[in-house]
């Protein structure tokens, strides 16, 4: 069974992505289909990139790193839970996904953003990065938006199920099918 990594990309106090990971996670497991983890990025203490070697090389010396790159390796695929910063995802995020290279290759990356207006900038960049380090990526993304899905606290439209549904169709497909490149 494929290992999928709910990869919560936001560190800032207050943020609204706990919510919205717990909501992926909730309609993810109802699935069957794959294990499912949120992956908290507060959780690992990465800061800024601190390693003195590439990270192709493989060679790290920070025990927050070591930590941080066996629980990418054990992960198949991910769904990625971004807000959307200045147009952009955040730099935490960013610099986590910098702290690795090799443990992301031939896997597959879903997407869920929220912000402003759906966060599309913010996913949009984070395809970019990921597809050089050899991630595929979905071409479905589901879009939350502060003005209509976070009034009165978290309540997302009925749609954004449906469209996760089809995110998560996605990545549990290109997941297996980049299996035999994982070895």
């Amino acid at each position: 069974m494929q290992k999928v990594g709910i990869i919560l990309g936001s560190t800032r106090p207050g943020r609204n992505g706990d919510v919205v990971a717990q909501w992926v996670h909730d309609l993810a497991v109802k699935r069957g289909d794959a294990e499912y983890e949120i992956v908290d990025l507060k959780d690992y203490d990465l800061g800024h990139l601190d390693e003195p070697q590439h990270p192709a090389m493989g060679e790290y010396q920070h025990e927050h790193t070591k930590r941080w790159s066996a629980k990418i390796s054990s992960l198949d695929a991910f769904v990625f839970v971004t807000p959307e910063y200045n147009n952009s995802f955040p730099g935490a995020l960013k610099d986590a996904i910098d702290f690795l290279y090799a443990e992301w290759a031939n896997k597959v990356a879903g997407f869920v953003g929220y912000g402003v207006d759906g966060a599309p900038r913010a996913i949009q960049h984070l395809k970019h990065v990921l597809g050089l380090l050899n991630v595929a990526t979905t071409s479905g993304s589901v879009g939350l938006s502060i003005h209509t899905d976070f009034v009165d606290g978290f309540n997302p439209a009925p749609h954004h199920e449906d469209r996760l549904n089809g995110v998560l169709d996605q990545v549990h497909t290109w997941g297996a099918a980049l299996r035999p490149l994982r070895g």
